[in-house]
């Protein structure tokens, strides 16, 4: 069995040319038995593409080559047919095509799929995140978080929580109830990065009163009575005030709107 030596030349790291490659072998041999891959990887210059086309030749290595750069594809074909070098572009006729079809410029930046694939990632965690550590679930989510929000039940914690998610920030909310002790770890977080969500009691009684007729109760329970509303805000501001933490009115404000405040101040912070 002939011995097959390829080179993978990458402006990255290098991954979608060795899965390509590996995928082809597969066709002709199990495994990579008398197969040596050698990964290059940011290569990002002249003289890195005429080193490799130079080492590729005395080892009589084939180069398959993810470049996103047009000079840089254009460098390696140059040395590859100087030193009578097989290879082949996996990238550069796709990135073609779409420039023809679209109209546009590419960036030309190496490594860009991969940020993508980390943000995605990122806010996927960020997501999972917020729904394990939603409505004072579990506490100890408080001092992993980014932003920690609180306040009395019905002021959007859960839907604001979300929204940051989606912005790849950690979130946990707590409810606070005053017939509740709120977790010790509440008063243990950076100030900084907690925020108590308020809004007018009419506005409450309000809301309330509607999610009560929507769940098929009357609309007269304790739950929604401006008394026991005062009372839930007096204990929200007593726990505020011990925390030391920013308060945000929310009556009349959309997700995204509050949303923009609280990223504001974490990046000031």
């Amino acid at each position: 069995m002939k011995m097959l030596n390829l080179f993978i030349v990458s402006d990255s790291i290098g991954e979608t040319g060795e899965l390509v490659a590996k995928a082809a072998i597969s066709q002709f041999r199990p495994g990579l038995q008398h197969t040596k891959l050698k990964r290059f990887t940011h290569i990002d210059s002249m003289d890195h593409i005429k080193e490799i086309t130079a080492l590729a030749k005395e080892q009589n290595a084939c180069i398959l080559y993810t470049l996103v750069q047009h000079d840089m594809r254009e460098a390696i074909v140059r040395y590859c047919k100087k030193y009578d070098l097989q290879c082949v572009d996996l990238i550069g006729p796709v990135i073609s095509l779409l420039e023809k079809k679209l109209d546009e410029k590419p960036f030309e930046e190496p490594g860009l799929v991969r940020k993508l694939d980390e943000d995605y990632f990122k806010k996927i965690e960020a997501v999972e995140f917020a729904v394990k550590y939603d409505d004072g679930r579990d506490p100890r989510g408080l001092l992993q978080a980014d932003i920690v929000l609180i306040g009395v039940s019905r002021t959007s914690k859960t839907p604001l929580s979300q929204y940051l998610a989606n912005k790849r920030y950690k979130v946990a909310n707590v409810p606070l109830v005053p017939e509740v002790e709120p977790p010790e770890e509440l008063f243990q977080i950076d100030p900084l990065k907690c925020f108590g969500l308020v809004i007018t009691p009419d506005k409450l009684n309000s809301i309330r009163r509607e999610r009560l007729i929507a769940i098929g109760l009357k609309d007269d329970a304790s739950y929604a009575k401006i008394e026991r509303i005062n009372e839930e805000i007096e204990h929200f501001e007593r726990i505020v005030n011990r925390i030391g933490c920013q308060v945000i009115d929310v009556t009349n404000r959309a997700v995204e709107e509050t949303a923009n405040l609280v990223i504001n101040q974490i990046q000031q912070k």
